[in-house]
């Protein structure tokens, strides 16, 4: 039977007992039904995972007993800082799941010219709050111990003026542009439109700003699809340890 994995704030230890609230004891208890002597796999984001037994469940709490802790080889040797314009719906819970899934860093969600998501105010913080959590369900199935940061929407410009060193990517169909060479040392960031794409003028200041135009293949991608794409080549090419 697989062994579940599960997200958990707490700080682990191993030989320690934790009580796990709120979400985490909903799921174990009624999605799961695991009993006492029951097994898990927990993770905090320390880039652990550590071995737990089930030893008590109880209507709104799950007591366990952490064991043994060890480092699992899930995580990328590349830094991947993700721009990513926000689309609709499913298509940007999709490319967030999978870029976490594929080994990103960092996702930051981007309102840009063409993009037909309004958010403000409370809408904000909860649509931050939902693509965080799609970060850590994918943490969680994918193995991955270390949790991406999904931060808070902000603009383009915004995200431009701060994107620091490292190789600098963005994707544009009509650049003929291609990835080899060694592993960046400061990593990559990678800018990706939404469902309408970058403007001309967007990618002309995302060009200004040190980012490099790449294409991949003669195709157009699909804005949920892009991301799939790039970040596989990206890991295919320097996510491995030397």
């Amino acid at each position: 039977m697989r062994i579940s994995r599960l997200f958990t704030a707490l700080p682990l230890s191993a030989d320690s007992t934790r009580v796990l609230t709120d979400a985490a004891a909903h799921y174990l208890g009624k999605v799961l039904r695991v009993g006492n002597g029951d097994r898990l796999v927990l993770f905090n984001g320390d880039g652990l995972e550590y071995q737990a037994t089930v030893e008590n469940v109880g209507k709104h709490e799950v007591q366990v007993r952490v064991g043994a802790a060890r480092a699992p080889a899930t995580e990328s040797a590349l830094h991947t800082h993700l721009g990513l314009g926000i689309s609709r719906g499913e298509r940007m819970d999709y490319a967030i799941q999978k870029s976490v899934e594929l080994g990103v860093s960092v996702i930051v969600p981007l309102f840009t010219e063409h993009c037909e998501v309004k958010l403000s105010g409370e809408r904000v913080d909860k649509r931050q709050s939902h693509w965080q959590q799609i970060a850590i369900s994918a943490c969680e199935q994918s193995g991955r111990v270390k949790v991406p940061l999904v931060e808070t929407p902000q603009n383009l410009e915004t995200w431009l003026a701060r994107t620091g060193g490292g190789l600098r990517l963005v994707l544009d169909h009509e650049e003929s542009g291609h990835l080899a060479g060694p592993r960046p040392a400061n990593g990559v960031s990678l800018l990706i439109g939404p469902e309408g794409g970058l403007s001309p003028a967007e990618i002309a200041a995302a060009k200004t700003a040190g980012f490099t135009g790449i294409r991949l293949g003669n195709r157009v991608l699909r804005t949920e699809t892009a991301p799939v794409a790039a970040l596989s080549v990206l890991q295919f090419l320097w996510g491995e340890p030397d």
